[in-house]
């Protein structure tokens, strides 16, 4: 394995990759790797992935098994929980999670053990790329002197004049742009921002990245780069605050808000829809905000738009459980002792993953209101080990006619396509639909709360 790599030698076929973290994000781009023909190792914390993944299983149920299964057949892909293996690698993606902590501050954490964890196994010519969405700076403040701290440099330096500067590792930052579930636009169509700590670690990130996706995208620096991530997510937080307070306004002024956006998309210029709902989900738009928000008190400046965006998207779920106990209490019932089935518990539809789902906080709360909660989805047979809340083994329902005549109500908090809708709303006692999926069912529309 070389050890003098310029930025140039990451073209070439047949590189190493290591990718660290093996979640929704990592997962995908090393099998994208493997399938461009590289060899991959996979690096990864929990032992049960990683012999999940060497049997070629699948814990992503968007992410095909026999995909899996052709890659660690052919040895273009394999997972390991040894991390002196990244000596052997010429590239190596960190892609762990970027949380928030209970005070909604940036939790770095991750990052930072991951950046000590490849420092004793670091190569000289080596390029290290962080992709996990963070505040602009984190790459070249954390990351870096970490990594610098074994003696070897990579000099910080924008510009084309600096085009040649000589550095002992490459250093770069590429925001992920995974969306899981997204059948139209793959990782491989999706275009990559990078952005290097120099001209000669940017050219090299841009290397490699252009082996697997259709374009790259250069930008003159990490922080450019991680800032970019955030546009995109704050773009879309902002205006999904504003659509969830739009309809709040429009349920009082008894105007469908659901038909507004209709009628207003079909403008063919300056008008992009977004749609409102019960609270955000996943791991990037109920997040990322706050990361720049953060950031942002560093600069002695205050993020008005972001911020209130914030609170009016985190109100949502309150809003929700508010509306459940306001039709539950016209048809002169109480919250507390009331039957709730919450329909989907993943924080968008046809997707496996629960990260920030605003379903979890919804029933954290009508728990605590005294309601007794119970839960379907077809995509979590059981609810794992989280965060922030103790529903640990609460398994999912099964849901038919029958049964759903016992609940008092039946709250629709994930509109996942494999629900009958109109069986749900024929048998339930009262539906509150967080999502409109309700919309094209005639029938028994005085059963139906849309919120």
């Amino acid at each position: 394995m070389p050890t003098d790599r310029r930025p140039e030698y990451f073209k070439g076929a047949q590189l190493r990759v290591g990718i660290i973290g093996l979640g929704y994000v990592g997962l995908p781009l090393g099998l994208r790797f493997a399938e461009a023909g590289h060899r991959v190792t996979g690096f990864d914390t929990d032992p049960g992935k990683v012999e999940k993944l060497n049997r070629g299983q699948t814990y992503i149920q968007h992410i095909q098994q026999n995909k899996i299964q052709q890659f660690v057949q052919s040895k273009h892909f394999t997972a390991t929980a040894d991390f002196s293996r990244l000596a052997e690698v010429d590239a190596i993606i960190i892609c762990v999670p970027t949380p928030l902590d209970q005070r909604r501050e940036p939790d770095l954490s991750y990052v930072q053990a991951t950046a000590e964890s490849i420092r004793p196994h670091l190569q000289r010519g080596q390029l290290v790329v962080l992709e996990s969405t963070t505040y602009p700076g984190t790459t070249e403040e954390l990351v870096l002197p970490v990594l610098e701290s074994t003696g070897m440099k990579c000099p910080v330096a924008h510009g084309p004049e600096h085009d040649q500067i000589a550095t002992d590792f490459f250093l770069a930052f590429s925001p992920e742009r995974e969306d899981p579930g997204n059948k139209q636009y793959g990782l491989a169509q999706i275009p990559k921002v990078v952005g290097g700590v120099n001209p000669p670690s940017g050219r090299a990130a841009c290397s490699l990245y252009a082996q697997i996706v259709a374009k790259v995208i250069p930008v003159s620096s990490t922080q450019a780069a991680e800032m970019t991530k955030l546009l995109e997510n704050i773009f879309r937080c902002v205006n999904i605050a504003l659509v969830n307070e739009l309809k709040m306004l429009g349920m009082r002024m008894g105007i469908d808000i659901w038909e507004v956006i209709d009628a207003a998309a079909t403008k063919p210029f300056g008008f992009m829809p977004f749609y409102p709902g019960p609270g955000l989900g996943g791991h990037c738009i109920p997040v990322d905000p706050y990361y720049l928000s953060w950031k942002a008190r560093e600069y002695d400046f205050s993020t008005r738009f972001i911020e209130l965006a914030g609170e009016v998207n985190t109100a949502m779920p309150y809003h929700v459980v508010d509306s459940v106990a306001t039709a539950l209490n016209e048809r002169q019932k109480p919250l507390k002792g009331s039957r709730i089935m919450v329909l989907g518990v993943a924080y968008k539809k046809d997707v496996d993953d629960l990260r920030e789902s605003p379903s979890l906080k919804i029933i954290e709360q009508l728990t605590l209101r005294g309601a007794k909660v119970e839960y379907n989805d077809p995509h979590f047979p059981v609810i794992h080990k989280l965060r922030h809340y103790n529903f640990e083994g609460m398994k999912s329902v099964p849901i038919d006619s029958k049964s759903l005549a016992a609940y008092d109500c039946v709250l629709i908090a994930t509109d996942h396509t494999s629900y009958d809708y109109p069986m749900i709303v024929e048998s339930s006692q009262l539906v509150v639909d967080t999502r409109n999926a309700t919309r094209r069912i005639a029938r028994n529309r005085n059963k139906i709360v849309l919120v």
